[in-house]
């Protein structure tokens, strides 16, 4: 019987390096041996990458905060019975950018949707589903912000104000204090060098500790 995939996530607010330190992981996995998926909420299939387009897409028309609320958890629910899942049981790990924590985080923290209706949704797409480890990427909202900025244009939430940001980051932040042994919280201000570092650690050590991959390979 094939043994089933860890599921990492990878959180936190804008410009702290979600998608480089989404590759640096990959990479990490490669060289250990493991098979793996690399994804993105929302997103990760045909049909919830239509929606993400509809989420993210600058418009002068309100979007009500249930409405972006139900339009993630539509998402999830196609990405994650369409791909997680099954990936998960077909003995590949998978990495995903970001999922519920960044519900919390934003939908909760930043819009002000209570917690209860979002546990709702979360109960009834994922049941007891939850990642197994989520890799929270933590800066000032202001460096994270600097550097979304420098990337060109900015999506519908990219354009919020930093009282909105801070909201989310606190929301990240109580979230990983609750459950200390599931969470670890990587320092995103520091230099790129040291971050890629840490993460390269930790996905290390978490292989290790899985028992998954080929013989140790040094990934420092």
């Amino acid at each position: 019987m094939t043994a089933r995939g860890q599921f990492i996530t990878i959180e936190g607010t804008e410009g702290v390096g979600k998608s480089t330190q989404l590759g640096n992981a990959s990479d990490t996995l490669r060289q250990l041996g493991v098979s793996h998926i690399v994804t993105r909420e929302p997103g990760g299939t045909p049909m919830a990458e239509s929606i993400r387009k509809l989420l993210l897409a600058p418009r002068e028309e309100p979007v009500n905060e249930i409405t972006e609320l139900l339009l993630m958890f539509a998402a999830r629910a196609q990405h994650l019975h369409g791909r997680i899942l099954p990936a998960l049981e077909s003995g590949q790990w998978v990495l995903c950018d970001r999922f519920t924590d960044a519900t919390f985080a934003y939908q909760g923290g930043g819009r002000g949707v209570p917690r209860e209706r979002i546990a709702v949704l979360e109960n009834l797409v994922q049941g007891e589903f939850r990642p197994d480890h989520v890799i929270l990427l933590d800066a000032p909202v202001e460096t994270g912000m600097t550097r979304a900025r420098h990337r060109g244009d900015l999506d519908r939430f990219e354009q919020e104000a930093v009282p909105f940001f801070q909201r989310i980051r606190e929301t990240y932040l109580a979230r990983a204090k609750k459950a200390p042994g599931r969470y670890h919280i990587i320092q995103a201000g520091a230099p790129l060098e040291q971050v890629s570092g840490e993460v390269r650690g930790l996905i290390a050590t978490l292989v290790a500790g899985s028992g998954a991959g080929s013989p140790p390979v040094s990934v420092r």
